[in-house]
């Protein structure tokens, strides 16, 4: 892989990352992604163009408005350093090719949702709803091919709401909510049908770690849990190392 292209790939998901961040500010609170302009949300201080600089402009200002000095959060900078990274292995790992972007969209996608969940506790229709069109449209030209998308998407989606129905017929309390079973249809569209299971199976195991013993610290078992966050991961882990499991797991059965 030429040394040009993943350096293109990392600035370009730098920049990309800047957007995300945009996305995960302005979403949760309605608010238009082109308009106005980039800001400090304390005192509103139009950003010049050196100080969105992705990174780079955080670590020159101290982490700081240059305005008023107000505290910028490092979760700006993570995202585009996250998002640049992920560029620049998808590149290496898939090669141009329509596979390659069809990555990255989850990826960006799963980013927002993982940052929103973790602090609004919701999962916006605007990223799942669309994502999991893109997805499955995405399918016909990339794996896992349209069948296993279609199913995927209705496993992800239909699975998980049955589940959190009958619990709700259960316990009378919501175990998942709405957001997160579109959430699961939007993994299955990208990735597949046993893909999506997989995601299931590794975000439960990993709210159980995460969140029994938070809930048992508080003393309240049920406790709201940003479960898309843990799906997000899950995703993630599913998308990169999901094939070597899955292959892994039927070998006990050969």
């Amino acid at each position: 892989m030429l040394l040009w292209l993943l350096t293109l790939a990392g600035l370009l998901g730098l920049c990309v990352g800047s957007f995300l961040n945009v996305c995960i500010y302005r979403l949760p609170l309605d608010k238009s992604l082109v308009w106005p302009a980039s800001h400090c949300p304390a005192c509103s201080k139009p950003l010049k163009w050196f100080d969105n600089i992705p990174v780079v402009a955080w670590l020159a200002l101290g982490g700081r408005c240059r305005a008023c000095k107000t505290r910028i959060s490092v979760i700006y900078p993570f995202v585009e350093a996250f998002t640049g990274v992920m560029f620049v292995w998808a590149t290496w790992e898939y090669g141009v090719d329509w596979l390659l972007v069809s990555r990255l969209v989850f990826g960006c996608a799963l980013v927002v949702l993982f940052f929103i969940d973790l602090e609004h506790r919701i999962l916006p229709n605007v990223i799942t709803v669309p994502g999991t069109i893109i997805g499955f449209l995405f399918s016909f030209v990339t794996p896992p091919g349209w069948v296993s998308s279609l199913i995927g998407l209705v496993v992800g989606g239909l699975v998980p709401l049955a589940v959190a129905e009958l619990y709700y017929r259960v316990r009378r309390v919501e175990g998942l909510g709405m957001g997160d079973v579109k959430m699961l249809a939007l993994v299955g569209a990208f990735l597949g049908w046993p893909h999506v299971l997989l995601t299931l199976v590794v975000a439960s195991l990993l709210g159980s770690i995460v969140g029994l013993p938070l809930a048992i610290r508080q003393r309240d078992m049920k406790a709201s849990m940003p479960f898309g966050t843990f799906l997000a991961i899950a995703a993630m882990f599913a998308a990169t190392e999901g094939d070597k499991v899955i292959a892994w797991y039927l070998g006990f059965y050969r």
